[in-house]
């Protein structure tokens, strides 16, 4: 990790045999009106459907069941993120859980490609066209973002906000998008661009990452089965 990590801080709850457990949950939102519609959403501000809101619950009891409790919570400035994070802490009864909002963890803004069926777009634009926007790390849409672009603002967001949480011995969870979550996963995991575009991110289905000092995975468990459900690919 380029950032300086924040000075450690005792916490009981998080430690074990005298040294930290650094717990970092993901989980993309779950399904909104968007998404149904097989429409690009980016910055665009759809709520979640009722399905969207049955994956958030299912997010918050697994998690419940697994133990997790959390200090920090992080999501993003719009709503399907935000209504996402706060049915899983009120499932799980952690509705207190401080919360920091900031549009760092906005999804990929899609530009042009934004509000338009996929299908539409590929009759505009070209079906090669809109695949090389969607599928290629740092292509962006007209008007919109690669995720190159996304993760320039996700990092250092990252390394400034949520890395010195985690570093304390924190248990931190963060909601947010399919692209704001590749880019982290990503610098997390120390994919190439290839490889994290072809990583799929289900909705609703968390990711428990456990960390070392210097920012490395030491494991990682996938809570919910990403097969046959939304890619997150926009």
């Amino acid at each position: 990790m380029s950032a300086s990590p924040a000075p450690m801080q005792k916490h009981q709850s998080n430690t074990t045999s005298g040294s930290l457990t650094r717990t970092l949950v993901l989980v993309r939102h779950g399904q909104s009106e968007w998404n149904r519609l097989n429409l690009f959403t980016g910055w665009r501000d759809p709520d979640l459907t009722e399905k969207g809101v049955i994956e958030a619950r299912w997010a918050g009891r697994v998690l419940r069941d697994h133990g997790l409790n959390f200090d920090q919570a992080f999501t993003s400035k719009l709503r399907r993120a935000q209504n996402t994070l706060d049915i899983i802490l009120d499932v799980m009864g952690q509705s207190g859980v401080p919360i920091e909002r900031d549009a760092a963890l906005n999804e990929r803004d899609y530009g042009q490609l934004s509000g338009l069926n996929k299908d539409e777009a590929k009759q505009r634009f070209g079906e090669d066209q809109v695949a090389r926007w969607r599928r290629s790390y740092d292509i962006p849409p007209p008007g919109g973002e690669s995720l190159k672009d996304t993760a320039a603002r996700v990092l250092p967001y990252y390394e400034s906000r949520i890395w010195p949480e985690v570093n304390a011995g924190k248990s931190v969870i963060v909601a947010a998008h399919g692209n704001s979550l590749r880019a982290l996963i990503m610098r997390l995991e120390g994919l190439t661009g290839d490889e994290i575009i072809a990583r799929e991110l289900a909705t609703g289905a968390p990711m428990v990452y456990r960390l070392n000092a210097e920012g490395g995975v030491l494991g990682r468990t996938d809570l919910v089965a990403s097969e046959g459900r939304d890619n997150g690919l926009g």
